[in-house]
């Protein structure tokens, strides 16, 4: 049996950050990745490193997504220095645009909160008409209203964060276990051995980073991942000059010149099939926010599960029952990639976890039943 320092069980973005941020600490992992059969959400991301739409009624999550966003330069100058891979990091802010005047006041009121519920820590927005819209995206259209606005916001490539973070774990003398499957797990407080394809290994440590696979392997280590799936379809158009400074919500230009249409939210199981309705409405609501759109022809479409908690809110948690266990599950794979890195895997190579993610644990969702 093969011992390490620590095992990571998923290689998909979430678990490929931990595993190079614990490589990085001066740890041996081993990172298991059951390959292109899993529900990979990383070959699916839209790719925004995003800050003004999360932690609406969780201000630890704003928090969380700040600190990541914070920390994603640093983090992708390091890989580029280390692997030679761009990662295609920019941070220009990013807008949310609203198409009728309900969406703008709707808009409104939830960046409001967000303001109040970061206390003293502060939540800067702006809420644009059409015009000063226009002065960042040239080209938006009569039906663009207007748009919150927030610098904390940018984007990347998530395949080649993917990469980047596999390569730098390698480099960091991290070994990488591809097309493997969890068939056995013996869980003992800091001794877990694990079956893995044909092969056994060993280490005193375990992270949980399988996404949608986490729901059934945590239960083996004391754990609890109550995680769904929930479809994303994305569009990409042909490649053009480019024209658009900032990311929006749901339209965004890649660094290569493609225009990616993304944003739906579908409860379909582990449905990752297509459907035409919902990339007609997708590309409707792209032209009418640049109607330019309408002129460039569509050259891929796909679908990707996301990982959901049950609130939307990342699950962070270490096992009370056998330390040394830990489990991170999240939807937001690209924007957590820099706490992942730079803070999570420090905490997991310490031993524990800090008490300030004690609100991110699947304890929170332990509410007693009515007698």
């Amino acid at each position: 049996m093969r011992r390490f320092d620590a095992i990571v069980i998923g290689g998909g973005l979430v678990g490929a950050a931990i595993a190079y941020g614990l490589a990085r600490e001066g740890m041996v992992p081993a990172l298991i990745d059951e390959g292109d059969i899993a529900y990979r959400a990383s070959r699916g991301n839209f790719g925004l490193v995003w800050v003004q739409s999360k932690g609406l009624g969780a201000p630890h999550y704003q928090r969380w997504t700040r600190r990541s966003a914070e920390e994603w330069p640093a983090l992708a100058a390091e890989l580029f220095a280390r692997t030679g891979v761009a990662v295609g990091h920019e941070r220009p802010g990013g807008v949310h645009l609203c198409l009728s005047r309900a969406e703008f006041a709707e808009r409104r009121v939830r960046m409001e909160q967000m303001r109040r519920e970061s206390g003293n820590f502060g939540f800067d927005y702006r809420m644009l008409g059409h015009d000063e819209v226009a002065a960042l995206l040239p080209g938006i259209g009569p039906a663009v209203v207007g748009a919150s606005f927030t610098a904390y916001d940018g984007h990347a490539n998530s395949l080649a964060l993917l990469h980047a973070l596999h390569r730098g774990f390698v480099g960091r003398g991290g070994v990488y276990l591809p097309n493997r499957t969890i068939t056995e797990a013996v869980a003992a407080p800091r001794d877990f051995r694990l079956g893995a394809g044909a092969e056994e290994i060993g280490a005193p440590v375990v992270v949980l980073a399988a996404g949608l696979g986490n729901a059934a392997l945590a239960p083996r280590f004391g754990l609890s991942a109550p995680v769904r799936p929930q479809r994303g379809q994305i569009l990409v158009t042909e490649r053009a000059g480019r024209v658009m400074a900032m990311p929006t919500t749901t339209v965004r230009q890649t660094l290569e010149g493609g225009i990616m249409i993304g944003d739906s939210q579908e409860d379909v199981g582990f449905d990752t099939g297509q459907r035409i309705d919902v990339m007609r409405a997708m590309a409707h609501r792209a032209v009418l926010s640049f109607p330019w759109l309408a002129g460039l022809q569509i050259v891929r479409a796909w679908a990707a599960l996301r990982v959901m908690p049950p609130d939307g809110v990342p699950i962070y948690d270490q096992s009370e029952r056998f330390p040394g266990a830990f489990t991170a599950n999240c939807h937001s794979g690209v924007t957590l990639t820099g706490v992942h890195a730079n803070v999570f895997a420090p905490m997991v190579a310490a031993g524990a976890l800090d008490p300030a993610l004690a609100p991110f644990s699947a304890r929170r969702f332990d509410v007693p039943q009515a007698a």
